[in-house]
């Protein structure tokens, strides 16, 4: 299993990271399978960093073997969606990446990618429309829809798939809106797909 995650790919988030690239194609980096934090289990703020942000994404389960896939399939190798966070270390983000160097240590690390209850499309409507978002200690603190994505999910997928096989229960992480912020010690997150919770952790 790997995870493929996608960044920059909703404009109102770029611009609050200052980001300006006008981007032609996704852009993609990778986390490691030790970053899977599932199963409500809490999130431990590592000792490396003094700046965890939380990135709410629409998260998407492979469930067919797939080379090059046309846009045009992308949708039959996918049937069940959640919210994940993928969680960075700012602090060094910001510090690499000014030094123009590799990032995905603040990416990457054990547990920084939460996932939620996984629900099937059939639940849940159209992908290129779904309204999710998340709260912090019952505070709405992030919402995106994925209609306001750069780079849609079958765009994603047909993408990813030039360079990487994907293989049954590969997780694409899409994107985050913006709103994103810092994470304390006993905070409460709730992720919901519309109504829905699917997703429940603590911070420790």
């Amino acid at each position: 299993m790997k995870i493929i995650a996608v960044g920059m790919n909703y404009a109102a988030h770029n611009k609050e990271l200052h980001h300006s690239l006008e981007l032609s194609e996704p852009t993609i980096f990778m986390k490691s399978d030790s970053s899977l934090l599932k199963e409500g289990k809490p999130f431990f703020i590592p000792d490396f960093s003094l700046e965890i942000h939380y990135e709410t994404e629409i998260v998407v389960r492979i469930d067919r073997l797939g080379k090059n896939i046309a846009e045009r399939f992308a949708h039959r190798y996918y049937q069940e969606i959640t919210v994940g966070i993928d969680f960075t270390a700012r602090d060094i983000q910001n510090r690499l990446r000014s030094q123009g160097l590799p990032w995905e240590i603040s990416k990457a690390f054990d547990n920084s990618a939460a996932v939620g209850e996984f629900v099937s499309l059939e639940e849940v409507g159209d992908i290129n429309q779904i309204p999710f978002h998340l709260m912090i200690n019952d505070r709405k603190v992030q919402e995106g829809n994925t209609a306001d994505m750069l780079f849609s999910v079958d765009r994603i997928i047909a993408y990813v798939s030039r360079f990487f096989t994907l293989k049954i229960g590969d997780l694409i992480y899409t994107g985050t809106p913006a709103g994103v912020g810092p994470v304390r010690i006993n905070d409460h997150l709730k992720g919901f797909l519309g109504d829905r919770k699917v997703l429940d952790f603590k911070i420790k």
